[in-house]
């Protein structure tokens, strides 16, 4: 039998989740011992420990491990990127399962599904998550229920408490993808999630140098740990000890980053939406967005991504080109501005508008960052000469 993967997480005592971050998967303290879990760049271990090989345990994914289960409040699994830890999710559904996914979400998670659909390993489910009784009504006999809060692209918000009240005791797997709100503005499950998933390349890292996934279950879990745990091994899919070391560094500063970041968008939020070339802000901190209110009640605050509509395809793209601050990129979730028109992926759902540009705010001034947004704006409804 294998070793268990994930060493039990201890409780920690009563810090609040800001402290966690900062203290979480710490070697012991001991003299000259090092304050940080340093990268350990070994692919064999001598043998006769639980460790065995590279392919199934190293003490930086264990730090990083315990310390996003402790945010979380369960226990966590990290993979090579998010989409790795996406497919080891998606392995929990029985062969020609189904699963509900919402009309908006990653676009990776929709191709991968899709893809698994027409193989005939599972079947899909497509409902608009922001009304809890579509949501309840595809979950009916199915065995998951992804949802993502805020979605991505959109900034729909799902009602995660009434949803996961819902599902209780109905054996449907629930999956709440948290990587937009972080561990520190929402807390899945809180609300009857049974697993977590984040994208560790976005927020987590917050500099735009690692690929990750971590996938959190219940502390009690382990049926699913050891299934993600399995799917890890079996399918190669183990992070890098370096990229590993890279995200725990980052999760240190992820209250600063986050609360800066949080800030400046709610203000850019505020002046997109009175600015004549924008047609619609998408960002549930607006007191008119359609999920304010739900978001409230479950998020401790409201993140720091928005999307913006300009009306078509061109004046996204004028806007983009004439940027000089905000950098055209496709990830989000670093310490710098960045933003793109979603629809330039051929592989992008039809139902996100082709003016639409999601806009992931850092950590710059507010006012230079609104200043290359104002230029840019008029840029986009200038006529070409």
């Amino acid at each position: 039998m294998s070793p268990d993967p994930v060493p039990p997480i201890q409780p920690h005592r009563s810090e609040r989740p800001q402290t966690t971050a900062v203290t979480a998967g710490r070697p012991e303290r001991a003299p000259d011992a090092p304050l940080n879990q340093p990268p350990v760049l070994a692919s064999t271990y001598v043998g006769g420990g639980d460790t065995g090989y590279g392919r199934y345990g190293n003490p930086s994914w264990t730090a990083l491990e315990s310390t996003v289960g402790a945010l979380e409040g369960g226990r966590a699994i990290s993979f090579a990127s998010g989409m790795a830890a996406v497919h080891a999710i998606l392995e929990l559904v029985p062969p020609g399962g189904t699963v509900v996914l919402p009309r908006h979400c990653y676009l990776g998670v929709a191709a991968l599904a899709g893809q698994l659909q027409d193989r005939g390993a599972l079947t899909v489910r497509v409902v608009d998550l922001t009304s809890p009784a579509a949501v309840l009504e595809a979950g009916a006999g199915a065995d998951m229920v992804w949802l993502e809060s805020p979605t991505n692209p959109m900034m729909e918000i799902a009602d995660l408490a009434t949803i996961g009240a819902g599902l209780r005791g109905t054996g449907c797997t629930f999956v709440v993808d948290n990587t937009f709100a972080t561990p520190l503005l929402q807390r899945p499950f809180g609300f009857g999630a049974d697993v977590v998933l984040h994208s560790a390349t976005k927020f987590l890292s917050g500099h735009s140098d690692a690929l990750l996934g971590v996938a959190v279950v219940h502390d009690t879990d382990t049926d699913r740990l050891s299934r993600l745990d399995t799917t890890r091994r079996l399918h190669g899919a183990t992070p890098g000890a370096l990229e590993s070391y890279l995200v725990l560094r980052g999760i240190r500063t992820l209250h600063v980053r986050l609360q800066q970041a949080q800030a400046t968008a709610s203000e850019l939020a505020h002046r997109l939406q009175r600015h004549p070339s924008v047609v619609a802000v998408h960002y549930p901190g607006l007191d008119t967005d359609p999920g304010h209110q739900v978001a409230a009640a479950q998020m401790t605050g409201f993140g720091s991504l928005l999307s913006i509509d300009l009306g078509s395809a061109d004046a996204a793209d004028a806007f983009v080109a004439a940027a000089r601050l905000w950098v055209h990129a496709t990830s989000l979730g670093g310490v710098e501005s960045t933003f793109e028109r979603r629809r330039r992926w051929p592989s992008e759902l039809v139902t996100v508008p082709p003016g639409l540009v999601r806009m992931s705010v850092g950590i710059e001034h507010l006012e230079d960052l609104w200043q290359d947004l104002e230029q840019a704006l008029t840029a986009s409804r200038t006529p070409a000469a």
